[in-house]
């Protein structure tokens, strides 16, 4: 049992250290960073997230480098590169969060052309992987509701942010994660203020507007996967020869 504990110990550092020297991308989630700060108020559950890039010596070992890091610090939560590549092609809310956050701490090179990677990562799988990340707490409000109970509503506010941000990405192409235009009325939400047939309707709405949207949408049906690929491997590259070529 001791040398299990010690084992994860020595992983954390591991990925502590990464994180520390390797990191290319570091930003700050949360209210402010989509458009939903309160003033005077102080956001409850700020985060930040990052991205690093495990020297490519590391992945010839048989104990690979990490894929997730949770912390340094309690709010932060950094991904190895190839994983956030593999989460944002499978159109992952939270990667979508990161690489469109205003509030950048650290952006490297790398992590600018990871942003600027952002056209070869959406499509239309958005409609499947927002809905599956919002359906359990909706079916988990609804319940509370018909039991007689209270829902959790800032969770439940998340889930019609979410949803928001999938309709309008499916209809027109474009990743915007602000939502300050619907601050009010998310508010009312957070704070239990608005009619839980009024919150039941604007989340089908919204699913339904979001099902209708990817029949007409802009966006492929699958992202370039190949474009991400390419560039993941001169990252790899690079790491070994930072005097290699950047992809053109």
């Amino acid at each position: 049992m001791l040398d299990r504990v010690e084992d994860r110990v020595d992983e954390n550092e591991r990925g502590f250290a990464l994180v520390r020297e390797h990191t290319v991308l570091s930003v700050v989630v949360g209210d402010e960073a989509i458009g939903l700060e309160a003033a005077g108020a102080v956001d409850p559950e700020p985060g930040k997230r990052g991205v690093f890039v495990a020297p490519t010596e590391q992945f010839w070992e048989f104990d690979k480098p990490p894929a997730t890091v949770a912390g340094p610090g309690l709010d932060r939560v950094s991904w190895e590169v190839e994983r956030f590549c593999a989460l944002g092609l499978a159109a992952e809310p939270a990667v979508f969060d990161v690489l469109c956050s205003p509030l950048v701490e650290w952006c490297a090179p790398i992590g600018a052309e990871l942003r600027a990677l952002v056209p070869a990562l959406l499509s239309q799988r958005a409609a499947d992987s927002y809905r599956r990340a919002t359906a359990s707490e909706y079916a988990r409000a609804s319940a509370a509701m018909a039991g007689g109970g209270t829902p959790r509503w800032r969770q439940l506010a998340e889930v019609i942010r979410l949803l928001i941000c999938s309709e309008a990405l499916l209809r027109t192409g474009e990743l915007v994660t602000d939502v300050s235009a619907h601050r009010d009325n998310l508010f009312a939400v957070r704070a239990g203020g608005m009619a839980w047939s009024d919150v039941r309707g604007w989340v089908e709405s919204l699913r339904d507007r979001s099902a209708e949207a990817v029949q007409h949408s802009p966006l492929p049906a699958v992202p370039d996967t190949g474009a991400v690929q390419d560039w993941l491997i001169s990252v790899r590259r690079r790491s070994l020869d930072p005097a290699a070529v950047s992809p053109g």
